[in-house]
């Protein structure tokens, strides 16, 4: 469990408030398991994504209820969706490593023009927005664990800064809405997640060390591997977005994992639960990489 906001949300359980939602990045790997969370509990689903970094095949299994509408599109150019709306997502954006230092134009305008377009959907809908931030927002924090009042230390030029900056920005858009126009908004920093979906090339830590592991080739860890993490599931994590949707707060909150794992450590789990005899070899860090990341999920 995440943390406890309102209520659980659980589909078997739970009737949806919200029917017809759209999703932002809806292919990418956080973006398709919300998919399947709402589809499962029986709302329509419409799915924005330009697959820069998501991937058709993420939806396949959501594509059966015969609910979800999927539109090829790149919200930083508009964001024009017919009928009624009840709630707008915004993931789009790319969000690994390897995809926004690969995209870093792509990253800023999806963070800038993407949410400016995903706001003005909400407001001419009258539907709740959940922008979903990041633990980046942070940077290579000074505070530890860091807790949503924390301004964060971030190089604002560095090449990491794509990501950062364009969701710290994303984050003062929401607000200047949510107080300048009463827009029903909401803003979830997310953490180091894990799950099905990931990519094997995307560029992040347990992708990385499984690909790895199983080729029986040497696992790379950056640095010494003291810096730590904090990993949690993608359906806890899904369950934290749905009960930030469901509540009435504005946020930022953060959803994460309070535990934490050095790099190393991860990567001797990973060479443990895949049986591998694959040599541990360390890297180059790189360049802000940060060296610890961690939630203060109290509310």
């Amino acid at each position: 469990m995440i943390f406890v906001l309102i209520r659980a949300c659980d589909p078997r359980t739970t009737q949806v408030k919200f029917t017809r939602i759209v999703i932002t990045g809806g292919a990418g790997f956080l973006g398709s398991h919300l998919c399947d969370y709402f589809l499962g509990a029986g709302a329509e689903v419409v799915c924005l994504d330009d697959f820069s970094s998501g991937r058709e095949e993420n939806l396949k299994s959501s594509a059966a209820s015969g609910r979800l509408t999927v539109k090829a599109a790149d919200v930083a150019d508009g964001c024009d969706v017919p009928g009624p709306v009840d709630a707008v997502l915004h993931l789009a954006s790319p969000a690994s490593p390897t995809d926004y230092l690969r995209m870093p134009l792509a990253t800023m305008k999806a963070g800038s023009s993407g949410t400016f377009h995903a706001l003005d959907l909400a407001q001419r809908k009258g539907a709740r927005f959940v922008l979903a931030s990041t633990s980046e927002t942070y940077g290579n924090p000074q505070v530890h664990p860091q807790p949503e009042t924390y301004w964060g230390n971030v190089n604002p030029v560095g090449p990491r800064s794509v990501y950062d900056e364009s969701k710290r920005f994303s984050e003062a858009l929401t607000m200047a809405c949510h107080r300048s126009q009463g827009l029903d908004t909401a803003i979830v920093r997310i953490f180091n997640t894990f799950g099905p979906r990931m990519r094997k090339d995307d560029g992040r830590a347990i992708p990385t060390f499984i690909t790895q592991a199983l080729a029986g080739k040497p696992i790379t860890v950056t640095g010494s591997g003291t810096q730590s993490r904090s990993l949690c599931y993608v359906h806890d994590l899904v369950e934290g977005v749905v009960r930030m949707l469901h509540s009435d707060l504005a946020g930022p909150v953060n959803l994460g994992n309070p535990e934490e794992l050095t790099v190393l450590q991860i990567a001797e789990l990973v060479r443990d639960l895949t049986g591998s005899s694959s040599p541990i070899v360390f890297t180059d860090r790189p360049t802000d990489d940060p060296d610890v990341r961690c939630p203060d999920i109290t509310l």
